[in-house]
């Protein structure tokens, strides 16, 4: 299947300005002359559903009915290829998978494929994301899988990262973007040359950075739109591109 035969669904509004900022990558990173090249896209963003961060710390599922739901509305659309702008929620989607019969693209595993694709990636990978994220282990067992040495953030760091996302969710990317500046800087001190954004509030607040000689970042939602592209024909393939369902 290849472009109009595609109906890209988008399983959102986790939260809303994240949801938006990926759909506006998306149509950013499509390479079109017109506007019937761009790719077909149905959008389910519903920012009701229960918190991810407190269910996953808190070992509940009470986000999950509500995402399933949002899932079988996309499948009923017509979706052929799925993705979830959300680190967080990804702690959920192996059961999404098995229970909505959506193929989703699993973001974490896109960012994994697109690391070990890239030259020269070696040294230390920060991780900068929800406490949740990081206490599921969805990045740092994968990365060191591939034997990537893996810096998590101590705990004034994380602090600062709570922050920017609270800003980002409260539509102060601006302030965010002070707080994440705080924290890229007390990550670069750990020698860390490359830092993941793993929570798709970030990105937002990154916009706002003013730290000189900084890490690297890397944004899985570039990555995640990327391989949306390619999986609908828009991008050459890419080798070690994954898929969930």
């Amino acid at each position: 299947m290849s472009g109009p035969d595609h109906l890209v669904g988008i399983l959102g509004g986790m939260g809303p300005a994240a949801t938006a900022e990926f759909y506006t990558k998306l149509i950013r990173r499509t390479p079109v002359t017109r506007d019937q090249d761009h790719l077909r896209v149905a959008i389910w963003a519903d920012p009701t559903v229960p918190d991810r961060v407190g269910a996953v710390l808190g070992g509940t599922t009470d986000p999950y009915p509500a995402m399933l739901e949002g899932a079988r509305r996309l499948r009923d659309l017509g979706t052929t290829v799925a993705v979830m702008p959300c680190h967080t929620a990804h702690v959920f989607l192996p059961a999404l998978v098995r229970d909505s019969g959506l193929r989703f693209l699993d973001m974490v595993a896109e960012t994994m494929a697109a690391l070990e694709r890239r030259e020269g990636t070696a040294g230390r990978v920060g991780l900068l994301g929800t406490r949740a994220t990081l206490a599921s282990g969805l990045y740092q067992d994968r990365l060191r899988e591939e034997r990537f040495d893996v810096v998590l953030p101590e705990e004034p760091t994380q602090w600062q990262v709570d922050l920017a996302i609270r800003k980002v969710k409260q539509g102060n990317p601006e302030e965010a973007g002070q707080h994440l500046d705080n924290a890229v800087r007390a990550m670069a001190r750990t020698d860390a040359n490359l830092i993941v954004l793993a929570c798709t509030e970030l990105p937002l607040a990154a916009r706002h950075l003013t730290a000189v000689g900084h890490s690297e970042l890397l944004d899985p939602t570039d990555v995640l739109a990327d391989a949306v592209i390619r999986e609908c024909g828009g991008l050459p393939p890419a080798t070690g591109r994954r898929r969930a369902g």
